[in-house]
């Protein structure tokens, strides 16, 4: 009777120890590793007087010896919450050998302090100025890029000569600022939904060496815009009106060496425009890409 009753209990003995062993063996956290989309690196402006974050993603095949230079693609918004993953998604698919859109590029995205402070200039508009205290330092942040951003990505990683800037709303219109006031920071603007209505529109009405006959490095513009509506803005700007009149301003240039686009996609707005935006200037500022 007592080896009777042993025999079920062993069973049960022996099928809980194999639960446990099959469990431990397909536990995820047994056979996961991280998948990693690129680095995370800390910059200490002397400029900006605090230390920057950068999202940098490197191209398959990216070897640091070899002879093979890059193109950098500067992403304002460059937070991992932001808009750093889903633009590299974009720059990664279309640099794929069967698409061969784009060349395989490294991505810098540059993670927000303070975007108001550093993505606009000084206003003359009082409301903005009380309601926007910290705002009107982009001549510092566009300092930034030009004397210690570019000149550390250029030390550390293979680059070439072809660097683009991409910029949202107050990103765009900082890129919009570097445009007119220092072009040659960059190669490629990709200029979306430009908050053009900053300072009552004071960009749309400045000068910049671009507008002449005797410049003559090329550049490549892409300027995007949904269905937006009226800016944020105490005096009545529309957002889609500014980027068109931003477009004609540009394409008045006597220069022969600017390409302009425009680009109105109705069916985003404000909020959704970004990624179906940059796809689209992709296309356009590389309409026959043949490298790889």
């Amino acid at each position: 009777m007592k080896n009777k009753m042993m025999k079920p209990i062993l069973i049960l003995i022996l099928l809980f120890f194999t639960v446990a062993s099959n469990s431990q063996n397909n536990n995820p956290k047994e056979n996961s590793k991280p998948f990693v989309l690129g680095s995370i690196e800390e910059i200490h402006s002397k400029v900006l007087f605090e230390k920057r974050i950068l999202n940098i993603y490197l191209p398959e095949g990216y070897q640091q010896n070899d002879t093979i230079t890059y193109p950098v693609i500067y992403l304002l918004d460059g937070s991992a919450d932001e808009d750093f993953i889903h633009v590299v998604g974009l720059f990664q698919f279309n640099s794929f050998s069967w698409i061969n859109r784009v060349p395989k590029s490294i991505v810098v995205g540059i993670a927000n302090v303070d975007r108001k402070r550093d993505f606009t200039y000084q206003t003359t508009i009082e409301a903005d100025q009380k309601r926007y205290t910290s705002a009107g330092k982009s001549a510092n942040f566009i300092s930034f890029l030009e004397k210690e951003l570019q000149p550390y990505i250029e030390k550390k990683y293979k680059t070439n000569n072809s660097k683009t800037i991409i910029g949202q709303s107050l990103g765009g219109l900082l890129a919009t600022e570097i445009l007119l006031q220092k072009p040659n920071l960059f190669n490629k603007y990709i200029i979306i939904s430009p908050s053009l209505w900053w300072d009552n529109g004071s960009l749309l009405r400045q000068n910049s060496v671009i507008y002449q006959e005797n410049f003559n490095k090329k550049i490549d513009i892409y300027i995007g815009v949904g269905k937006e509506g009226l800016a944020p803005s105490e005096i009545p700007h529309v957002m889609e009106v500014d980027a068109n009149l931003l477009t004609e301003k540009l394409k008045s240039t006597k220069s022969k060496t600017i390409t302009v686009n425009f680009d109105y996609l109705p069916q985003e707005d404000h909020a959704t425009i970004t990624h179906q935006a940059i796809f689209n200037a992709l296309r356009i500022l590389y309409p026959m890409s043949t490298e790889k």
